[in-house]
């Protein structure tokens, strides 16, 4: 994806209770300070949940394997990929491989023939993933450092980065620091560096919370059906920057991104909420703290100009100073609380029969 060639209150639930049934519709709080209270109500462990999953899930988490990697040595291995490796083709447990604190220099893939992967870093600690791979050696989706084809994959606690220098326009330096195209994948604290095209959310439900996403250009792209939660979104450099590029395709496809209660940071004034790589985006912002580095107009103008009928571009409820919505452009969509509500609950994601807390490190 180049620069240019790919070119109520009415719904709030306040939690008197801590006894309060898990549903797929239950709304993300307003009130920030509520968040992890509905967490708690909403993804409890498997403890509470046998039973209640997807089948294939259930039984996973019933059998869990601890892998331990250490790159010192002294652990089951001292390299992310031999513990990758070492997990059997066809998995059916699931498998949390507990990463010591350190930098792993390695480009590591997590293939379809293994599901239920836990990448799980030591809280506090810096666990850090770095590759320098590049579009024009591996083609942008490739030069992730991480990429996931795997379904029910987990990762807590991490730094994931790619150290590629920052592209100059058409010069195929696009440089992703995760793809993720397995189904229903949560990533809970963790960092994501790169410059264009940082995280690729490509494909499937996808749950990011307490999460820090930075880049310049496209950073978060892809079709991915996912629900973003009290994460950062930080834009870098200057000139045009766009975080994202959701990649819809049509009216009929069941997917596109969800901003809640996140916060966007940067230098300038020129960063875009999104533009239309595609004819059909699909992003909403909710409850989310724009500062000014937002630009006025908020998302990209459509360079075909028939998307401006087929783009759903949402705010509700944002504030700060790039939160105004006077100078918007025309298509911004004017969601109120009814039609908000399916964006900001588990039920986006179909979490309720996979969506579980992190393990315990």
């Amino acid at each position: 994806m180049g620069y240019m060639s790919m070119s109520v209150v009415a719904f709030l639930v306040f939690f008197a209770s801590p006894v309060v049934l898990a549903t797929d519709t239950d709304p993300i709080p307003e009130n920030r300070a509520q968040i992890p209270q509905w967490f708690q109500n909403n993804v409890k462990p498997y403890s509470q949940r046998k039973g209640k999953l997807d089948p294939a899930l259930d039984a996973a988490e019933a059998s869990r394997l601890i892998i331990t990697v250490r790159y010192t040595g002294g652990g089951n291995f001292k390299t992310i990929n031999e513990a990758i490796k070492s997990i059997p083709t066809g998995n059916k447990n699931r498998v949390i491989i507990k990463l010591a604190p350190g930098v792993y220099n390695e480009k590591v893939t997590i293939d379809i023939a293994r599901p239920f992967v836990t990448l799980l870093g030591q809280p506090g600690a810096e666990t850090v993933l770095t590759y320098h791979g590049t579009a024009a050696k591996y083609g942008t989706v490739e030069s992730a450092t991480l990429i996931v084809w795997s379904d029910y994959f987990q990762a807590a606690n991490l730094i994931i980065r790619n150290t590629a220098p920052m592209p100059k326009p058409g010069s195929q330096g696009q440089a992703l620091a995760m793809r993720i195209n397995g189904d229903k994948a949560a990533f809970y604290s963790c960092k994501f560096y790169g410059f264009q095209d940082t995280l690729c959310d490509d494909k499937g439900n996808h749950f990011f919370k307490d999460c820090y996403i930075e880049g310049t250009y496209d950073f978060i792209f892809g079709r991915g059906a996912s629900l973003y939660l009290n994460t950062q979104l930080h834009a870098v450099g200057d000139g045009l920057r766009v975080i994202t590029a959701q990649s819809r395709s049509s009216a009929n496809e069941q997917n596109g991104y969800t901003f809640v209660h996140c916060k966007i940071t940067g230098t300038g004034t020129g960063i875009y909420l999104g533009r239309s790589w595609m004819s059909h985006p699909k992003v909403i912002y909710a409850f989310t703290e724009m500062t000014s580095v937002v630009n006025p107009s908020g998302w990209r103008k459509n360079f075909n100009r028939g998307y401006d009928k087929t783009v759903f571009y949402g705010e509700y409820k944002c504030f700060g100073p790039g939160s105004h919505v006077a100078k918007r452009v025309p298509y911004t969509q004017d969601i109120d609380q009814n039609e908000v509500r399916p964006f900001i609950s588990l039920g986006y994601i179909k979490g309720s029969t996979w969506l579980l807390p992190a393990p315990k490190y």
